[in-house]
C-alpha cells in the first residue's frame, strides 16, 4: 500500500508530520547551542536573552494554537 496523505488517517499523518517537525526543531536547537563557543563567536548577555525571549514567544503561541477552547457564550 503506497504511503501518501492520501492513505493515512488524520492521526497518521499528525504522528509523522509531527514526529519529523519536533526533530527538526530540536536539531536546530542543538546548531543554536553550536554558537555558545566564545572562542568562534562573540555574544553578550542581551543578544541571549533576546534570541530565547524570541524562542519563548514563538513556542507559546504555537502551543495555543494546539489548545482545546470552550466556546464561551457571547453576550452584549
Amino acid at each position: 500500500m503506497k504511503n501518501n496523505i492520501y492513505t493515512n488517517s488524520k492521526r497518521d499523518r499528525f504522528v509523522q508530520k509531527g514526529t519529523q517537525r519536533t526533530n527538526n526543531v530540536l536539531k536546530s536547537l542543538k546548531v543554536l547551542g553550536n554558537c555558545a563557543n566564545k572562542n568562534i563567536y562573540e555574544y553578550n548577555k542581551d543578544d541571549i536573552d533576546k534570541i530565547f525571549n524570541t524562542i519563548k514567544e514563538v513556542v507559546s503561541e504555537t502551543k495555543a494554537k494546539f489548545s482545546f477552547r470552550k466556546d464561551k457564550e457571547f453576550k452584549l
